[in-house]
């Protein structure tokens, strides 16, 4: 008997080097070989498959209208993304809210994501975790704090916020930052010039390859995310699964990550606050160490095997009534 064929579709092609690549790469790795999964983008043809699973709302609008056309019969599973559930949704886009409603179950990517949900749809909704294979931790510097920043470089990851507690901090020589991803936004481009001027210590490393930036993870004291909005960000699950504590922004999505008792929070834009938990993870000899206490208390929930069996118990849910 052929095993099931999943077509996964993603918004961006894989040149694209983003989460939702990465993500819909990593589920076809993941569910092989009891299912056969094709990733596509909305642009490319459906194809025949027993199980649509779309990544994106409003992007992947498309696809999943195309494939309610075609055969109303066959699920569609839907996969929100942070800008999903926290601008297209609430400012209730058409094209995202329609695919609320064509789609047969809808997975997020944190605890806290059902909640962003109207209510109605709460119910065929689901938590599945990203996960990232284990790295051991490495030696660090004792000279100096290394903080590290990674992600495309526009408004709703915010590096400003990053780069404006490095500016802060720049007379501190026992504290170095690193800003690790590539332009995607020309207003961020012309506000991070006069910043670099205040923050000179701070390397701009551009983009990397994925294993690269898995090495940087590794190798920092501390991974920031300051994002203004998230999905439920993979760099989280890439530091804690390399032993990395993160500091990270109080948005939903951080805070769904890493759970609500997590001390390494800042609120979302404040540079100062920031640059405070940076220092304390220099100044204070116990509060790395707690942060990461923190993280490996939530590193079961970031396992292949855990997001494998939530994904499986997704796609069987939606495949038993067809082969039942």
């Amino acid at each position: 008997m052929s095993p099931p064929v999943i077509l996964i579709v993603s918004p961006y092609a894989a040149a694209a080097n983003n989460g939702n690549t990465r993500t819909a790469e990593r589920w076809a790795r993941l569910l092989s070989p009891d299912y056969r999964a094709i990733v596509r983008t909305p642009q490319d043809p459906l194809g025949d498959a027993d199980v649509l699973v779309a990544l994106h709302a409003r992007r992947s609008h498309a696809a999943l209208r195309a494939w309610r056309a075609r055969d109303p019969q066959h699920p569609c599973i839907l996969v929100l993304t942070g800008t999903d559930l926290y601008r297209d949704i609430p400012e209730r886009d058409a094209s995202a809210l329609e695919s609320l409603a064509l789609a047969d179950e809808l997975i997020v990517l944190q605890e806290r994501g059902i909640e962003a949900l109207p209510a109605e749809h709460r119910g065929k909704a689901t938590v599945i975790y990203q996960s990232a294979a284990a790295m051991p931790s490495c030696a660090k510097s004792s000279r100096r704090l290394n903080a590290l920043f990674v992600g495309h470089l526009r408004e709703e990851k915010d590096p400003l916020t990053f780069m404006r507690a490095a500016a802060a901090l720049s007379p501190r020589k026992d504290i170095s930052f690193a800003l690790a991803g590539g332009l995607r936004d020309a207003a961020i481009e012309a506000t991070l010039a006069p910043l670099r001027e205040q923050a000179p210590q701070v390397r701009l490393l551009g983009a990397l390859s994925h294993g690269r930036t898995r090495q940087r993870i590794r190798r920092a004291h501390v991974l920031v995310v300051p994002s203004r909005m998230e999905g439920g960000a993979n760099v989280i699950v890439e530091a804690v699964m390399s032993g990395t504590p993160v500091l990270a922004s109080d948005c939903d999505g951080n805070v769904g990550m890493l759970g609500a008792g997590y001390p390494g929070y800042f609120p979302v834009g404040d540079d100062v606050a920031l640059a405070h938990l940076l220092v304390r993870c220099r100044d204070e000899p116990a509060f790395l160490p707690s942060l990461q206490t923190q993280c490996r208390v939530r590193a079961p929930l970031f396992t292949a095997q855990a997001e494998r069996q939530a994904l499986v118990a997704v796609l069987e849910r939606r495949l038993a009534p067809r082969t039942g």
